[in-house]
């Protein structure tokens, strides 16, 4: 079994564990070149860019979010 084969296997069988332990690698590698807080600023920036990105795939626009989460909404 070739390397390509053990990796597309892990991945259909076992999505949310690969993706898991690569995050949790890629993390723990940032932690040890960049320390602790540079490397929650980082993630914390990765996630607001797949979220901006994924409203845009999405088409949502920014004034349906806020009205979601506002109270009141944003309208009146």
């Amino acid at each position: 079994m070739t390397l390509r084969e053990i990796v597309v296997s892990c991945f259909t069988n076992h999505r949310g564990k690969t993706i898991g332990i690569i995050c949790g690698l890629l993390f723990g590698i940032f932690v040890l070149l960049i320390g602790f807080f540079r490397s929650l600023f980082l993630a914390v920036c990765i996630g607001v860019g797949y979220w901006i990105g994924r409203m845009y795939d999405r088409q949502e626009s920014f004034m349906a979010f806020l009205d979601k989460i506002l109270p009141n909404g944003l309208r009146k």
